[in-house]
């Protein structure tokens, strides 16, 4: 029996979130080493796991996969959630670049210094709603189905997803002008395994508050 793939990474979302979400609609169980302290992160470093001396690592079928976006695809093409040819690989991948982009600020925004982080919330409210969930609503607008790409379950749709929960977390109204999204998020929300992913004990992590990213900072930056 294969072993479970082990996610090397700090206690919180960050860039491992979406590679929780990834082994979890895949239906793959998955082991977490969490990274407690400068000293944790240097032994990785130093027993030289850590090809660019950087987390998140996957140890996946053998091999210790760095660089979220590389971890990401391997995923996908292995459970087959990365489209039937390279032209719906190359929309997954354009839509999944947008929705990466996106969460980078979702990440980072906790770890903005106090005095510009309502400035910076303000001006990534606004990208999400004039630049992001507008384009999306108008893809699924464009070909009538119920996913991204090739009307399958697919890397972009989780991605996707995972957005608009992060977006309604700022605020739990931000889809009332996108109705196919709103729709979209509830038949995400129906498919068993993200379903399972989404109830209380689940290996999903909660919004980075000031309090962990201030520890973080200290530990890790």
């Amino acid at each position: 029996m294969a072993e479970k793939p082990k996610l090397h990474y700090f206690s919180g979302r960050g860039r491992m979130e979406t590679i929780r979400w990834m082994l979890a609609v895949a239906g793959v169980e998955f082991e977490e080493q969490t990274i407690k302290s400068k000293e944790d992160l240097a032994k990785l470093k130093q027993d030289g796991v850590l090809l660019f001396q950087q987390v998140p690592m996957v140890e996946i079928d053998g091999m210790k996969m760095v660089q979220t976006r590389a971890i990401l695809n391997y995923i996908a093409a292995k459970y087959n959630l990365y489209g039937k040819d390279l032209k719906e690989r190359a929309f997954i991948d354009m839509y999944c670049e947008a929705t990466m982009d996106l969460n980078e600020m979702f990440i980072t925004l906790p770890f903005k210094p106090a005095d510009t982080k309502e400035k910076e919330k303000a001006q990534l409210f606004e990208k999400i709603s004039t630049r992001y969930f507008p384009r999306f609503e108008t893809v699924l607008k464009g070909h009538g189905q119920d996913y991204l790409v090739g009307n399958k379950f697919s890397r972009a749709d989780v991605q996707l997803f995972e957005s608009i929960l992060m977006a309604e977390e700022m605020d739990e109204n931000i889809l009332s002008k996108f109705p196919l999204l709103k729709a979209f998020k509830t038949r995400i929300s129906n498919l068993p395994s993200v379903k399972k992913f989404l109830q209380p004990g689940s290996k999903r992590k909660p919004p980075t508050d000031d309090k962990t990213a201030a520890e973080l900072i200290k530990t890790f930056m």
